[in-house]
């Protein structure tokens, strides 16, 4: 039948696949009632698409375990263009899709391949991909077809899906709702639908029951018998139509012979629509082709050349209605037809549906299958499988066993509540420590995964004891975690705060190979919180200089971000760089996206201390980027300490206020020691000092979060000898000397210097302030060098020595303004202004203003020399939406390549 009315639908699609001819990419969502009509749509849309390449996937209930299968259903035709796509990505869908063997790719890297084989293949020709039934696609799948919906721009692609309700995985993308038919058009369906006359009442009675829901008009009919169409029971509240359209089908099942009924419960449950494998299956139980005859003249199903049932529903009504012996009867025997070299996973499946009870071989079968998901990045899959294989344990140990390796796999896919029943049922039959250390490891991880504060660190430093005499390397490893965890919760940590496992880590077994950096982080970590800075510093320096030596990729992450704050503890801004570029080179190197954005937000504060404000800004942008990419979260630390810096008032008010409700909510202190940091920084550069001081001393007050109390004594100093508390300033700085003395690196030296200087007078001031600038002047620390000439310059201006205050202030100035540090280049115009100069205030060249924040960091990649694919790599973005974005930015700058951005572009 040809669609009726869908005059607005059809003028959508129609406008949708028009763009896709244009160059324009389109992601719309087709959302409707089982049976409304939303493949008649695609359908429509596939057969209106002239000029397009047209590729369609649907999801099948009995596939939502098996990874990446209808992305793969999707994409087979296309790749032959695989090879076309940068290395990463391209190693990354071929481990996803099975067709090679690799390290476990990580599923955004597979989504951003997926974007890119898209794109390449709409070079050639406009492509619609049309994907049914979404909400029976696998895991997956799902969240690599949404990564790619929302990240089209200019490909010429259109993606459409159709669902009975957007998942999270489809939030944000255009929809259409398609409702029931009016009432003539329904009428008119009807009528068509029939064989014989109807009965007024009972046509009103269908209608109004119906409610325009185009396959329930087709189907309801053909259950009322003659008498009923004809209205012979009288009174239309007589006549009971089926309770919906289930029903209508399970009655026209029902009917069919016995083994006509069994043929189409194997076909049900066989989700590729095979015909070999089917007829296969049903050999081996005895039924022959001629069973499928009553199927086809009911209309319910299609033998050919693939299986195809009348609608989706049909197939969930057979399988629905069918009993657990007959389902587990036919899995059987599809295990049995399918073969088990070419697609063991399925045949594994299809055996843990036969089992009637416990089976300790289809349990083992099922961990293989979860082992190879695994190795192609498919955890939602590992963990069905791993979570069958339980319930097909008997034996207690291996029942245990397979629970955790459930729960350890649901917690990486991100199935949080599934974690906490598997864990139930591990406790349950643990009866051996090693057993019951990683399931306290798995609740700890939990806990930090889902709140970062409050309870992870007692959990980890439970398990870290319990693996003591078990598993060394793993026990230091959980107590290095425990640190981390410890930080980060900082003031608001349960039961387990730095201290208890700084503690409980002197006391750790020794590693049982040569020691290595992270075994240095360990011991110097404890160190530090049991016996004090200087204890701690010698051990943590030559973790420092042996990081990454003989450590794999996956324990350089791991470690990276401690290393980091241990590079910054140290005041070693040469390491701080160096740790802070690695780590991002290796999160996008090796594909672990998830890792980016606290990577990008550790580069960013390196940048911002290094005086490019601009450069960390771009990065907001990627870490943005990143977590709508990897749907991860992270408080807007970068953000917000680019806004502080730049003393943009109202800016920064809001994102300290959001971060510290946020890290509030989660019992994450050091962010609320982030955020009064940022308050005291912010206040210093607008001159509000009492507003600095109060702030900065509610950050020094938590010394357990390692770095950020020793920047907060630095602004304290400051903001206390200008706002008239100089016995403030001077326990301050004995604190800080606490730190930087030992410390002795320019950096640390650099700081002390200038906070002495606040603090002295006369000559012994000037001299401090000398040296604070040529110190400085040996770091990367930019900020604090211009921060150490404007307070020389104030504090000259005040001894009345004009034409020298002019020098320092006139570099300050400079400096702050080439920064972007607005506040306090105000500060120091100020200043110059009282010594009788004046300094204009730096503009910013318009067109980088009229640039989108994307343009703006498509255009800087660009000028940096990264290809369109870096870019997109970077960005999250296809090759051509960069070359698109890039395109814009000549156009707003009258320029025509690449070469000229630098010209235009502020350094």
């Amino acid at each position: 039948m040809e669609l009726i009315d869908r005059a607005a639908e059809r003028d959508t699609l129609d406008r949708f696949v028009a763009a896709v001819r244009a160059g324009e990419s389109q992601a719309l969502v087709v959302s409707g009632e089982a049976g409304v009509g939303k493949t008649a749509l695609l359908d429509y849309l596939a057969g209106n698409a002239s000029g397009c390449r047209v590729a369609r996937a649907a999801g099948v209930q009995s596939e939502m375990e098996l990874a990446f299968a209808a992305v793969h259903q999707l994409c087979a035709p296309m790749l032959a263009s695989l090879q076309r796509l940068p290395a990463p990505q391209r190693d990354a869908v071929r481990t996803a899709f099975g067709m090679g063997a690799g390290p476990v790719p990580d599923r955004f890297l597979v989504g951003l391949g997926v974007l890119s084989l898209l794109s390449e293949v709409a070079e050639e020709q406009p492509l619609v991909c049309l994907v049914d039934d979404e909400q029976w696609v696998d895991r997956a799948s799902a969240q690599v077809l949404g990564f790619v919906a929302r990240r089209l721009v200019a490909e010429s692609v259109g993606l459409v899906f159709a669902v009975r309700t957007p998942s999270s995985e489809l939030a944000g993308l255009g929809e259409l709702r398609v409702a029931g038919l009016q009432e003539a058009d329904a009428r008119a369906l009807l009528d068509a639908a029939l064989t014989g006359p109807l009965d007024t009442r009972v046509r009103d009675q269908i209608l109004a029951e119906t409610h325009g829901n185009p396959l329930a008009l087709l189907e309801l009919p053909r259950g009322l018998t003659t008498q009923q169409l004809a209205g012979g029971f009288g009174f239309p509240g007589t006549v009971r139509l089926s309770g919906g359209i289930d029903e209508s089908f399970r009655q026209r099942v029902t009917v069919l012979p016995e083994q006509t009924r069994r043929l189409l419960l194997i076909a049900a449950a066989e989700p590729v629509g095979d015909p070999v494998l089917v007829w296969r299956a049903a050999s081996r139980l005895g039924i022959g082709p001629e069973l499928a005859a009553p199927a086809v003249e009911a209309g319910l199903a299609e033998f050919g050349t693939r299986v195809r049932f009348r609608h989706p529903l049909v197939r969930s009504v057979i399988y629905g209605s069918a009993l657990p012996q007959e389902r587990q009867e036919v899995h059987g025997a599809l295990a049995e037809a399918t073969d088990p070299q070419l697609d063991p996973d399925r045949r594994a499946w299809h055996r843990a549906h036969a089992a009637p009870g416990p089976d300790e071989a289809v349990a083992a079968d099922l961990e293989r299958c979860a082992d190879r998901a695994l190795a192609r990045g498919g955890l939602a899959a590992a963990a069905a499988f791993l979570e069958r294989a339980t319930m097909l344990t008997l034996e207690p140990t291996r029942r245990t066993e397979r629970a955790v390796g459930a729960a350890r796999a649901n917690l990486e896919a991100g199935a949080f509540d599934t974690v906490r029943q598997l864990l139930s049922i591990a406790e349950a039959g643990a009866t051996i420590d090693l057993q019951q250390a990683r399931i306290d490891l798995i609740a700890a991880d939990l806990a930090f995964v889902t709140n970062r504060g409050s309870d992870a660190p007692s959990l980890l430093l439970k398990a870290a004891k319990r693996l003591e005499p078990i598993d060394v390397d793993l026990c230091r490893a959980t107590y290095l975690q425990a640190f981390l965890a410890a930080i980060l919760a900082g003031r608001q940590a349960l039961g387990g705060g730095v201290q208890e496992v700084a503690h409980a880590a002197a006391a750790a077994p020794p590693p049982r190979h040569a020691t290595r950096a992270h075994d240095h982080l360990l011991e110097g970590l404890a160190a530090h919180f049991d016996e004090g800075y200087e204890a701690g510093l010698p051990i943590l320096r030559r973790a420092l200089d042996v990081f990454g030596i003989e450590m794999s990729a996956d324990e350089q992450l791991r470690c990276h971000w401690l290393a980091s704050v241990v590079a910054l503890h140290l005041w070693d801004d040469e390491h701080w760089d160096l740790l802070s570029e690695r780590q991002v080179e290796l999160a996008r190197g090796f594909g672990a996206l998830s890792e980016l954005p606290l990577a990008l937000s550790s580069r960013a504060f390196t940048m911002m201390f290094a005086g490019d404000l601009t450069g960390a800004a771009c990065l907001v942008g990627e870490i943005r980027a990143a977590m709508d990419a990897t749907g991860s979260h992270l408080a807007p630390y970068a953000e917000l300490g680019v806004a502080a810096l730049r003393g943009r008032q109202a800016e920064a008010a809001s994102l300290i206020d959001a971060t510290i409700r946020e890290v509030n909510l989660r019992g994450e202190g050091g962010g609320i020691t982030t955020a009064e940091c940022a308050t005291a920084v912010l206040n210093n550069g607008l001159g509000s000092y009492e507003k600095a001081m109060q702030a900065a001393q509610r950050a020094a007050a938590c010394s357990v979060e390692m770095v950020l109390p020793g920047w907060a004594l630095v602004e304290l100093v400051e903001a206390a000898v200008r706002s008239g508390h100089n016995d403030v300033a001077a326990d301050a700085l004995r604190r800080l000397a606490e730190r930087t003395t030992p410390s002795g690196t320019d950096w640390a030296r650099g700081v002390e210097a200038r906070s002495r200087a606040l603090l002295s007078d006369g000559d012994a001031a000037e001299r401090l302030y000398l040296e604070s600038i040529e110190l400085l002047g040996n770091t990367r620390i930019r900020t604090d060098l211009a921060r150490a000439h404007l307070l020389y310059g104030e504090w000259l201006r005040r001894e009345r020595r004009r034409i020298d205050a002019r020098a320092q202030l006139r570099i300050a100035h400079e400096m702050f303004g080439a920064m972007g540090m607005e506040a306090f280049a105000e500060r120091a115009r100020r200043e110059l202004r009282a010594t009788g100069e004046t300094a204009r205030k730096r503009s910013t060249a318009t067109g980088v203003t009229q640039l989108t924040a994307q343009e703006a960091q498509v255009a800087r990649m660009a000028r940096d020399g990264l290809t369109n694919a870096e870019i997109g790599a970077r960005l999250f973005i296809s090759p051509r939406t960069a070359q698109y974005h890039l395109g814009k930015v000549f156009t707003k700058f009258g320029i025509e390549s690449r070469g000229q951005l630098d010209a235009v572009l502020p350094d």
